[in-house]
C-alpha cells in the first residue's frame, strides 16, 4: 500500500509504503485527498511504479489500483490508463468532513436560523488564488464589476501559497476580459473580514461564525473547477454545518452530485442551471449573475428569503450530523473493498 504522509501533501519524498512480502505482488496507490492531475503528480505518480519495482518482482504483478476521490473522471481515466491501474472511488473529503466538522452541532458557535438576522448578501471566502485555482480571481472580477454591496468577501493582493500578485494571475485573461487588471485593481486589495490578513479558513474546522451567522448565503470556491469530473471537498459541507444555503464554484454537476448524497440545493430560490454549464467562463458569469442578484435585495427581503429556505437548511444539517450521509458513505466505502477484494482475488 503506497500512500502520502501527511496527508494532503503530494511530492515524492512524502511517500509511504506498508507491505514488502516478497509473496505480495499486489499494490494500491491511496491518492484519495487531492485531486488528479497528470501534470503535476507525474513525479509521484512514477515513484509509486519505480519503488514497486523496487520491492517485488514486477514480472509476477497480478494486480495495480489507484484509489481516489474523483466521481466520473476523465483525469483519472488518463492516469489509470497510462500505468496500467485499476481505479477505485469512495467519497474521502465526505468522510474527511464528519471527522473535522463533528461536534459543532453541540457547541453554540452557530446561531439557530430561527434566530439570526440577516444583513449581508453573501459571504465568499478565498485564499489560494493562483495556479489551478485562478477561478477565484476571475470570480472576484466579475463580482467587483457588478458593484459589490452589502457581501462579505475575503481576497488577498498576494497569493500566499504561490507568491504571485492577483493583476499578474489577472493579465492572464485580458484577452478574455480586457478590463480585468483595472477593475481588480481599483479594487484596492487586500480585502479582508476582520483587519489583518489571515482569517481562520483552515480546512479542519469551522471558522467565521460572526461572518456566517449574518449573511444569507456561501458561495463556495472548490479546489477544482474544470474538467470532466466531479471532486468537492470539505469546502462545500462548511454552509451546510453552518445551516446557510450555497452557491457552488466547481465542476459542472457539482450539486447533481452532491444531491446524489441526499443533500438539498437551491432551485426554489434561484437559477441553477449554471451547473449544467459547460463553458468555465460562462459558469462564473452565471454563477456571479446570482450573487448580484441576492446583493441588490434589500435587507427585509434577505431575511424573508432565508426564513423560507430553512427547511432545506435543516434538512441537510440533519442529514449530515444525525448518521444518514454516514451512512451513505459506509455502503459505498464498502461496495468499493468487496469489488476490491473481488478484482485482485480473480487477477
Amino acid at each position: 500500500m503506497f500512500f502520502c504522509d501527511p496527508p494532503g501533501t503530494t511530492d515524492p519524498k512524502n511517500l509511504m509504503n506498508y507491505g514488502n512480502d516478497t509473496e505480495e505482488h499486489n499494490y494500491i496507490f491511496f491518492h484519495d485527498q487531492e485531486p488528479v492531475f497528470l501534470d503535476t503528480h507525474k513525479n509521484l505518480f512514477e515513484d509509486v511504479v519505480r519503488r514497486n519495482k523496487d520491492i517485488q518482482d514486477v514480472s509476477k504483478n497480478n494486480s495495480k489500483a489507484i484509489i481516489h476521490s474523483e466521481y466520473n473522471s476523465e483525469f483519472v481515466q488518463c492516469v489509470s490508463e497510462k500505468y496500467d491501474w485499476n481505479s477505485y472511488y469512495y467519497f474521502f473529503h465526505g468522510w474527511a468532513a464528519l471527522d473535522w466538522f463533528r461536534g459543532y452541532n453541540c457547541s453554540y458557535l452557530i446561531d439557530d436560523p430561527h434566530d439570526r438576522k440577516i444583513k449581508s448578501s453573501y459571504i465568499a471566502p478565498n485564499r489560494i488564488i493562483a495556479g489551478k485555482r485562478d477561478h477565484r480571481v476571475l470570480l472576484f472580477y466579475n463580482l467587483a464589476k457588478r458593484k459589490i454591496k452589502t457581501a462579505k468577501i475575503s481576497m488577498p493582493e498576494i497569493c500566499p501559497y504561490e507568491n504571485k500578485s492577483i493583476n499578474t494571475i489577472a493579465k492572464k485573461y485580458e484577452n478574455q476580459y480586457s478590463d480585468i487588471v483595472s477593475v481588480i485593481s481599483n479594487c484596492k486589495l487586500p480585502w479582508n473580514f476582520n483587519g489583518e490578513y489571515g482569517h481562520p479558513m483552515e480546512s479542519c474546522w469551522l471558522g467565521l461564525f460572526d461572518e456566517c451567522n449574518e449573511s444569507l448565503a456561501y458561495i463556495v470556491t472548490e479546489t477544482v473547477f474544470s474538467g470532466r469530473r466531479n471532486h468537492l471537498t470539505e469546502k462545500t459541507f462548511k454552509p451546510i454545518c453552518m445551516q446557510m444555503p450555497f452557491i457552488l464554484l466547481s465542476t459542472v454537476g457539482s450539486l447533481e452530485y452532491l444531491r446524489s448524497y441526499g443533500f438539498l440545493t437551491f432551485s426554489e430560490f434561484w437559477n441553477e442551471d449554471y451547473d449544467y454549464e459547460k463553458d468555465d467562463l460562462k459558469r462564473i458569469e452565471k454563477v456571479s449573475k446570482i450573487a448580484s442578484d441576492l446583493d441588490n435585495l434589500s435587507e427585509k427581503e434577505l431575511n424573508q428569503l432565508y426564513k423560507h429556505m430553512i427547511p432545506a437548511l435543516k434538512h441537510n444539517y440533519n442529514h449530515f450530523y444525525d448518521g444518514n450521509f454516514q451512512d451513505i458513505l459506509w455502503k459505498e466505502l464498502t461496495s468499493m473493498l468487496k469489488q476490491i477484494k473481488k478484482d485482485f482475488k480473480n487477477d
